[in-house]
């Protein structure tokens, strides 16, 4: 027998349960998303209109991903009803880079993990989260084809028209500290943006003219005088080089602050060169008192994400959603919870979870949350993991498991055709066991796997000449038996599933 001649029995177009992982699983993005939710659903999207927190613990396949990913198909749906009030999504999901560049400021010893990671500090998320809103602002400006923001309704311009003076030098100085995209160069990419925002830099060359007048003046000076003979001192060299004075020292200043970026901001690929470039096309009256992540503290970035804040505001976006998933994912991490826990700490603080207007979703692994009661009065009082809406745990019950099995089938069946998932087996499995059994897969991906498993199993067992369309009571308690030892295994941490 194949599978797939059960499964046309059945009523069914395709097998609901072949994928595990929602990045990749075509019958959660085509149906399910927007009609299968989790029971705490309601509590980690919150209201777009008033953007907060929310902490999240789940073991592995308890659908993390797949909610971040509803999160983001919501949002984009909510985004095109109220075009005037918009949320703008960020994405924090992939933390190698973000790592690799951390990395490589150190040498030695210290590069291990371990030690890399008890540096990591709030201003090194804070500028990674920076770096991802500012890079897809300035993709959007620019209105960049290849660019692709979910959430984001890319397909309509932004009304940068109505962005003031103040505003577009505010986008300007993001850019040039934080835009990290690669489509173009640096210098280039900026160019392209002042260009876009209409925003003149004549100002910042009256250093220039005043060196070229100086030299035209020392040098008509001389031929009205007729003393010629003055070129063989050093007068009026040292004259016309004072006249330059004021331009060297923009240009050092400039070259001082980017050094003191490129420092300071270990976690994004930085150019000194390159940036010095960049802030060398502002006067000093466009940047003096202006905020730059110059310092190891948080301080500069919480006003430049107020900068970035009201630079969105006036576009149209109010609200800001930063979607954190996969913490556990980084080649630098490893699944360690002591690792993920030294990266994920820094970003539980209270200032920075209840920021006005921006909304953190953190979709944690559930190791973590063990650390939580061993922690002390301190972290407590600056997390303030009481007003962030904590969920412990991401847990199914055997009957929500129950109810997402017959949605994926709903999902995957043919046109006037109603599968259920009792209808594939005999008799002998009753409802009640379906959902016993459920209760103790625990999670989506194990619920997934065994059916699966299920399906090879019953068919290896017949021919296609004596076909049996309905799963036995036997292969079902076999193939549980089995998985439940594999799935024991999993739990332990000496065997895969």
């Amino acid at each position: 027998m194949k599978i797939q001649q059960l499964l046309e029995h059945h009523g069914l177009v395709a097998n609901p349960f072949a994928d595990e992982d929602a990045q990749t699983d075509r019958v959660f993005k085509g149906y399910c998303i927007t009609t299968t939710y989790h029971p705490t659903w309601d509590k980690i999207y919150g209201n777009p209109a008033e953007p907060a927190t929310a902490i999240v613990f789940g073991e592995k396949g308890s659908g993390k991903t797949a909610m971040r990913l509803q999160i983001v198909r919501h949002l984009a749906d909510y985004n095109a009803d109220h075009p005037s009030g918009r949320v703008f999504v960020i994405q924090y999901d992939d933390f190698n880079p973000f790592l690799d560049r951390f990395r490589e400021r150190f040498s030695g010893r210290r590069r291990r993990a371990d030690r890399v990671l008890a540096q990591w500090k709030p201003w090194d998320h804070m500028d990674a989260l920076l770096s991802l809103g500012v890079t897809q602002l300035v993709d959007r400006i620019l209105q960049l084809p290849q660019a692709s923001h979910p959430a984001a309704c890319d397909v309509e311009p932004l009304p940068i028209e109505s962005l003031d003076r103040a505003q577009a030098r505010d986008v300007l100085l993001l850019a040039a500290c934080y835009d990290q995209s690669t489509a173009q160069s640096g210098q280039q990419r900026w160019n392209s943006l002042r260009r876009r925002l209409r925003f003149s830099t004549w100002m910042r060359k009256w250093d220039i003219a005043l060196g070229l007048l100086v030299v035209l003046a020392v040098a008509g000076l001389i031929a009205w005088l007729g003393k010629w003979g003055w070129l063989a001192t050093v007068w009026p060299y040292l004259a016309a080089a004072a006249g330059w004075l004021p331009y060297l020292w923009r240009k050092a200043k400039a070259f001082w602050r980017a050094r003191g970026v490129v420092r300071h901001t270990k976690v994004l690929n930085h150019n000194t060169k390159r940036l010095w470039r960049v802030l060398c096309n502002f006067a000093d009256s466009q940047i003096v008192g202006q905020p730059l992540p110059r310092a190891q503290r948080t301080d500069d970035r919480y006003e430049l994400l107020a900068k970035l804040q009201n630079v969105l505001e006036t576009l149209g976006f109010p609200g800001i959603i930063v979607l954190i998933d996969r913490v556990d994912e980084p080649y630098l991490i490893n699944g360690s919870a002591d690792l993920m826990r030294a990266m994920v700490w820094p970003m539980l603080d209270n200032k920075l979870l209840k920021h006005p207007g921006i909304g953190l979703k953190l979709l944690l692994p559930i190791e973590l949350s063990h650390f939580i009661d061993r922690e002390d009065r301190d972290f407590h009082q600056r997390a303030r993991l009481d007003k962030q809406n904590m969920i412990r745990s991401l847990e199914w019950t055997g009957q929500s498991l129950y109810d997402l099995a017959n949605s994926r089938l709903k999902a995957c069946a043919a046109e006037g055709c109603s599968p259920t998932l009792g209808g594939l087996f005999d008799q002998s499995v009753s409802e009640q066991r379906l959902i016993d059994t459920m209760r103790s897969l625990r999670v989506p991906r194990h619920l997934f796997k065994f059916i699966y498993r299920l399906f090879v199993a019953h068919t290896n067992a017949y021919t296609d000449e004596q076909p049996v369309w309905e799963i036995s009571g036997e292969t079902f308690e076999s193939v549980l038996a089995i998985y439940q030892r594999e799935q024991d295994s999993f739990d332990r941490g000496t065997g895969a599933v």
